[in-house]
């Protein structure tokens, strides 16, 4: 932790706005700095049980609303949890007050001294992640992993020593509530319609990615995806030095994959073999992608080759992604609960030649379902569910699925799959939505996948 910065937090009136598991974190370290620290949370109390924890501490906890009492004390500070929108009255009042608003990331980048990576986009944020923080622990560096794929970093940013490496999984959300937030080495991995319900268009969802590089220098590193226009634009709008990844193209700079074979090259040297492509363990093309991104900041943080050709040869993958769950009488099931845009669905339908029997659905954010239609030739049936599971049957029925069911939730959608299915399918859930139609999270909506696969 950096002392001296944390220091600037000891007597300031604070509102964390927004428990969740970032919020409670926030509140437990800064009531630790000695600020003066109030959590609100919309949630009825009975539905936040790590209220009383706060209050044990001495921390004020108002739950249930946003008290008028609470919105007249003179705050310094509030950290917003990521997902609450900038557009509701509490928010609406610190912005006309002058009162910085800032989301968990920010605060705890402002008490750390290690160097940060910060990886942010659209889809496969979490994998990238997880490879990146691998590889440079089997390179021997001191690394932490924390951020949006599951770990706070607050409590991380306390623990961590000057020489160590945080590697951070950042979203939209997060982003968009930093002023600070300073990685050395920073990656976009791509751009999708996505989040566009929060962000209201496409420029503000660019704009908030964008923000991960607005600190950098010119002795740091930008990583883009040399396979989307719009990254060769963004490029120019950094000050830092700039690789790109490719999976079809040699680059200038950057990691890319040549005739079965991957590579990374600093611009102007003889380019660095790293791996075959048929040595790597994770499959799909979207996730040589990502593996093109993490070879990258590996070895920009000072990785070695060795090491990451260790943990290609082995990593099987991140939980919800692409998940293999089991065979059963000659059926595989798949869970890819994680895939809650187009983008990801396609990526996952793309993967198999096997005829699929694929589970769609949920949250209805209003975004179009064409973008899969030229990847379902050996889609042969679908099950869908949630709030989109009417629309899908109409998109699937005009792609002449030949067999269209719709069931109430997840595991029943389990089991209608299981009768559909014949020896050699694989059975997919990849739902290109959203879980919060009836999940908490994609999360429970994967386990809930699984346990009614294991339980066939």
């Amino acid at each position: 932790m950096n002392e001296e910065k944390s220091k600037v937090f000891h007597n300031q009136h604070i509102l964390v706005l927004g428990m969740a598991k970032s919020g409670f974190v926030a509140a437990q370290v800064l009531h630790s700095l000695g600020a003066k620290v109030i959590v609100n949370e919309k949630k009825p109390r009975e539905e936040v049980p790590e209220a009383a924890a706060l209050e044990e501490m001495g921390i004020q906890v108002h739950c249930g609303g946003h008290p008028e009492e609470v919105y007249a004390q003179p705050f310094d500070l509030v950290v917003k949890n990521p997902g609450i929108p900038y557009d509701i009255p509490p928010i609406r009042w610190a912005q006309e007050h002058g009162i910085p608003i800032i989301t968990e990331v920010e605060f705890a980048s402002r008490l750390t001294e290690s160097s940060i990576i910060g990886i942010t986009g659209s889809n496969g944020k979490t994998t990238t992640t997880t490879l990146v923080g691998e590889m440079l622990a089997q390179s021997g560096l001191p690394v932490h992993v924390a951020g949006n794929i599951g770990t706070v970093l607050t409590s991380v940013a306390m623990e961590s020593q000057r020489n160590d490496w945080l590697v951070t999984e950042l979203s939209s959300f997060q982003l968009e509530g930093t002023s600070q937030f300073y990685p050395h080495i920073a990656a976009l991995l791509n751009i999708f319609d996505a989040h566009l319900d929060f962000h209201k268009t496409k420029e503000a969802y660019i704009a908030a990615k964008m923000k991960l590089f607005q600190n950098q220098t010119s002795t740091d590193w930008a990583i883009f995806n040399g396979e989307q226009e719009i990254s060769y634009k963004l490029a120019k709008q950094v000050a830092s030095q700039v690789c790109f990844f490719h999976t079809y193209e040699e680059v200038e700079q950057g990691a890319y994959l040549k005739n079965g074979k991957v590579y990374f090259k600093y611009a102007k040297q003889v380019p660095i073999p790293i791996i075959e492509e048929s040595e790597i363990q994770l499959k799909g093309m979207h996730n040589i992608a990502n593996i093109l991104a993490a070879i990258c900041m590996t070895l920009l943080a000072g990785g070695k080759v060795e090491a990451i050709q260790q943990v290609l040869r082995n990593f099987q993958g991140v939980e919800h992604r692409l998940e293999y769950v089991r065979t059963l009488q000659d059926v595989r099931y798949y869970n890819d609960s994680k895939a809650t845009n187009v983008e990801a669905a396609i990526q996952a339908v793309s993967a198999f030649d096997e005829p699929l029997i694929w589970i769609a659905g949920g949250l209805d954010r209003g975004h179009s379902f064409e973008g899969l239609r030229p990847y379902l030739q050996h889609v042969r049936a679908m099950v869908v569910y949630g709030q989109t599971a009417e629309r899908f049957k109409e998109f699937g029925e005009s792609a002449q699925i030949p067999t269209i069911i719709q069931v109430n939730d997840v595991k029943a959608a389990v089991t209608a799959s299981a009768k559909l299915a014949n020896k050699g399918d694989v059975v997919l859930l990849s739902p290109a939505c959203a879980s919060w139609d009836m999940y908490s999270c994609f999360e429970e909506r994967g386990h809930i996948f699984k346990e009614a696969v294991h339980n066939l």
